[in-house]
Formats: C-alpha cells, structure tokens, sequence
C-alpha cells in the first residue's frame, strides 16, 4: 500500500481567492455525509472541506435516494454539519432515477445559484444581480 499523498487544498496559498465552497454531489453524498462528519476526510474532493477558511461560507446539496434520505442517521449527519456552520441546499421531491418518488433529489441549478448569491452578498457584500 503506498502512502495517501497530501491533500493539494491543504498545501499553504500566499492568498485565497475562493470566496465560497459548494459541494454539489450525487447519491454518493450518502456517502460521504458521515466522512465529512466523522472527519474522516482522506478521499478525493472531500480534503478541500478541512482545508477550507471557516470564515467563508461552505453550501452543500445532499442528494439522495428516499429510502436513504428518510434514514434518522441522515438527518444526524445533516445536523452536524450544520453545526459546523455549513449552509444545507435542500433536496427537492420527484421521480428519482433509481425509480422512487419523494425527497432526495438536488435541488434545481437555478436554486443553487440563487442560494450562492444570497450567500455571497451576506458574507461579502457583493451585489447581486
């Protein structure tokens, strides 16, 4: 086994640039809700979250098949991270692509990119349009 090479966010930057982190993932959220929550963050894409200047805003999307969405340790892990200070994106009700109906879809771009803005003019003052 060779060793995990360093996380590439976690190297020092002489100045970030990024004002705001949006984790928008599949049904793989399932999986690594309770990664992000345990910090046991050592797989690719999710190194970023450690490294990330807490006092920027984090907005994640959960996406999830209903049975797994309607799950108590989901719930959980949902609220741990919003205890870290993290902005949740709802999921959405409709058909899902495994066939179920319910919670569990990302919710719309449009959705998104409005909740991104409104999150940037609260924390940056940028103007929105």
């Amino acid at each position: 086994m060779e060793p995990k090479a360093a996380c590439p966010a976690a190297a020092p930057l002489v100045e970030r640039k990024f004002h705001v982190l949006v984790g928008v993932t599949g049904s793989v959220a399932a999986l690594k809700l309770p990664l992000l929550v345990s910090k046991l963050l050592d797989i690719p894409g999710t190194c970023v979250i450690r490294a990330w200047d807490r006092s920027k805003p984090l907005l994640f999307c959960p996406a999830m098949n209903t049975a797994m969405w309607e799950h108590p340790i989901t719930a959980q892990q949902l609220h741990q991270l919003k205890a870290f200070g993290y902005v949740e994106i709802p999921c959405v009700a409709k058909k899902l692509v495994c066939g179920d109906k319910g919670l569990g879809a990302m919710a719309e771009v449009g959705t998104i990119v409005d909740k991104v803005k409104e999150v940037l003019f609260q924390h940056s003052g940028f103007q929105q349009s």
